[in-house]
């Protein structure tokens, strides 16, 4: 599978923009006019330092994402003479917006880089949002919100008979850690299962849905294991990046899938 390509160059998008007639602001990639806009562009930070800024919100984010994301052109942080990397208020945001889009909406670093340089060339807009606390699993912090649920825990959040949860253990659908906890991706599951067992589909046909789930984990796995095998900080911040989005197009794939089975179900 090809890796992601650097984003489209800036000037690129102004000069589609201004043959469509659309007003654009001219800016270079860091200069004062490019997105985000009013953040100072004095690059002080130390890699340490946006490290435990965006870990905030993305725990799992590291050097060799951060290293990945400037190779992919999305980040240009100034380097000393010594050869450090410095980076300025302005570069964080420019990182956060990359990860929640990752995160979020699991758009391609590709679709994510012309986003970008449509908001340096004032095409397009977005508002600076504040950093997020989230759990080690990076699930937004609110209330009763946990990063590991017991059984009876995540039946109480997911307002569901405990017996329930019991049941997708015991037939494979949920894994408990060695710990013997539920991560915060179990609730979806037992949501999803507390409606479907709604319509009679019982928790021991969901076994189905778990195997088909392990069988596209394998076809990740194999896409990305040519950059998980080499030690590099680019390879791993590769693999991660890459497992994302394929993850993403089988998940739509197989909605897609559905979806056009059950609508040759309509009468």
């Amino acid at each position: 599978m090809s890796a992601a390509r650097p984003a489209r160059r800036p000037e690129a998008v102004r000069d589609d923009a201004a043959r469509a007639g659309a007003p654009v602001e001219p800016a270079e990639p860091g200069a004062p006019g490019s997105w985000p806009r009013g953040l100072s562009r004095h690059a002080t930070m130390r890699i340490s330092d946006v490290l435990a800024a965006l870990r905030i919100e993305f725990p799992a984010v590291t050097n060799s994402k951060l290293r990945f994301l400037e190779e992919q052109g999305l980040v240009d942080p100034v380097r000393t003479p010594s050869g450090y990397r410095q980076y300025s208020p302005a570069d964080l945001e420019r990182l956060r917006f990359v990860l929640r889009e990752q995160r979020d909406r699991y758009v391609p670093l590709k679709v994510i880089g012309e986003r970008l340089a449509a908001l340096d060339a004032g095409v397009d807009s977005e508002p600076v949002s504040p950093a997020l606390v989230v759990t080690e699993d990076g699930v937004p912090r609110s209330g009763a919100v946990e990063s590991r649920y017991t059984t009876a825990a995540l039946a109480r959040e997911a307002a569901v008979d405990e017996q329930l949860v019991t049941d997708l253990v015991q037939a494979g659908v949920l894994r408990p850690s060695p710990s013997g906890h539920l991560d915060a991706w179990a609730k979806d599951v037992v949501v999803a299962a507390a409606a479907l067992a709604e319509h009679g589909i019982e928790t021991r046909h969901l076994r189905a849905f778990r195997s088909a789930a392990d069988r596209q984990l394998d076809m990740v796995e194999a896409v990305v294991a040519p950059w998980r095998g080499q030690s590099s900080p680019s390879a791993r911040g590769r693999a991660s990046t890459v497992a994302a989005e394929v993850g993403e197009l089988c998940t739509r794939l197989h909605t897609a899938l559905v979806r056009a089975g059950v609508a040759d179900l309509a009468p």
